[in-house]
């Protein structure tokens, strides 16, 4: 293979995956790493990657690249309902407690399907958000006790942030904190682009009694600017597929779970 026809390989599973590993690409290639290491050198300068330790990754998933909530909830959403189904198990049969849902796009499929799941399993909560289209849409179905976490709203993600905000979530003690996350890595932890999200995460996974984390595999790898969490502050993942070796191998030395619909 030549290298041009490499590097359009190359480009393709970026365009699919996010990101892709020097090792993983002269096995697949049958080329050295030295080779694969040229072709990623040339596919940065033509502007189509950035490198990173071991890799590279697209330039989309650069450390302070944020989609917004509304493009986010057009992508992989028959995983996040996979997943959002898979999270209800966190609410069990006889629950009696205080729900805190995260802002984000798979949380909000988990607040969807809520109210019918506590139903169905004899349950009660309280459902606390910072997050404005969660708490509009719970609020109109008018059958869950909510509360709503004020403060500035950022457009980018229609979630509260701010100091308000971070005191008034300091000031509760939720059962169970349902979080989303941009980036899930190992070691580095559970993060996103934007500080001021990453102060409400935070206190969030520090007020809550039980931390379920929401991300689809392709969260999986990723790491962003700022951490929120280390993988030690959460109790279970909820994903779509099986996370990379060295993830899994991170939750579970930090005693996390693994949860797949």
């Amino acid at each position: 293979m030549y290298a041009t026809e490499r590097q359009i390989a190359i480009e393709r599973q970026l365009s699919s995956e996010g990101r892709v590993s020097v090792v993983d690409l002269a096995r697949m290639f049958d080329v050295t790493t030295e080779t694969v290491r040229r072709d990623l050198d040339a596919l940065e300068r033509a502007g189509a990657l950035r490198r990173v330790h071991g890799g590279a990754v697209a330039l989309d998933r650069t450390s302070t690249v944020e989609i917004a909530v509304a493009e986010r909830g057009l992508q992989r959403g028959a995983e996040k309902a996979d997943i959002a189904t898979r999270a209800l198990a966190a609410i069990p049969t006889g629950f009696r407690g205080s729900v805190f849902v995260d802002a984000g796009t798979t949380t909000a499929a988990f607040a969807r399907a809520l109210g019918d799941h506590l139903r169905a399993v004899g349950a009660t909560a309280e459902v606390v958000t910072h997050s404005v289209p969660i708490a509009a849409e719970l609020g109109a179905r008018g059958d869950l006790a909510l509360s709503v976490i004020g403060g500035r709203v950022r457009g980018l993600t229609a979630a509260a942030v701010g100091s308000s905000t971070v005191r008034a979530i300091e000031s509760l003690r939720p059962d169970v904190a349902i979080i989303g996350t941009n980036g899930l890595a190992a070691p580095f932890g559970l993060s996103t682009p934007d500080p001021e999200e990453a102060a409400v995460k935070q206190a969030i996974v520090e007020s809550a009694r039980r931390v379920i984390v929401l991300a689809d595999s392709s969260k999986a790898g990723q790491e962003y600017l700022v951490r929120f969490a280390r993988l030690e502050d959460i109790d279970v993942v909820v994903t779509d597929a099986p996370l990379p070796d060295d993830l899994a191998d991170a939750l579970t030395v930090a005693g996390a779970e693994v949860w797949l619909p």
